[in-house]
């Protein structure tokens, strides 16, 4: 297992990142326990010009500042005070590019994302969906700003090929607000996966 450089992140094409990350391992080593997953679902956030973005029209607070980085840190907010949601920053440093990682196929330290999510036994809901996700990883708004080529928080290339059939778009989920961008088909992931969230109606 590689872990990716940082020119992979500083590209300037989000959404060939956003579909080149599937497939890939999300890798977190908190104080020596490390869990794993691979990556089946995200979703693309192209900057200023997304009405879907938190950056749109150059906005910035203090929440999203961490958009405006150098590519191949993480940016982590928390939404409706309860879920804490991973990106990935990409692009150079204020490009507000940034991809959501909405499902992982969990790998190792199961046990761990068991403990921590509150779980008895494994079952899709695991790491379904980005909310799920960061709390079986151990992801917390503590950790925007990371580097993702650090020991800590990587992601990692384990030889893992995905059929080009195999991609599917989509619009991305919970943007209504966006109006047209709600309808880009920004939304990537694997066919069939069972750790894909629920289909956008």
């Amino acid at each position: 297992m590689k872990k990716i450089n940082i020119d992979f992140y500083r590209r300037d094409n989000v959404l060939l990142i956003a579909r080149e990350l599937l497939g890939k391992v999300l890798v977190t080593n908190w104080n020596g326990v490390i869990t794993t997953g691979r990556i089946v679902e995200v979703e693309a956030y192209n900057g200023i010009i997304d009405k879907a973005s938190h950056a749109f029209g150059g906005r910035r607070t203090r929440r999203n500042e961490m958009m405006y980085a150098e590519g191949g840190v993480a940016y982590v907010f928390l939404c409706y005070g309860i879920h804490h949601l991973f990106n990935i920053v990409t692009h150079n440093k204020q490009i507000p590019h940034a991809i959501l990682i909405r499902g992982l196929e969990p790998l190792l330290g199961i046990d761990e994302m068991l403990v921590r999510t509150g779980k008895k036994q494994l079952d899709n809901s695991l790491t379904r969906g980005p909310g799920n996700l960061s709390k079986a990883m151990g992801l917390l708004t503590s950790h925007s700003g990371s580097s993702l080529v650090g020991n800590e928080l990587f992601i990692a290339d384990d030889g893992f090929t995905i059929r080009k059939n195999d991609i599917a778009s989509s619009p991305r989920i919970g943007v209504a607000y966006a109006g047209k961008d709600a309808l880009l088909p920004y939304r990537f992931y694997i066919k069939g996966n069972p750790f894909v969230s629920g289909k956008p109606k």
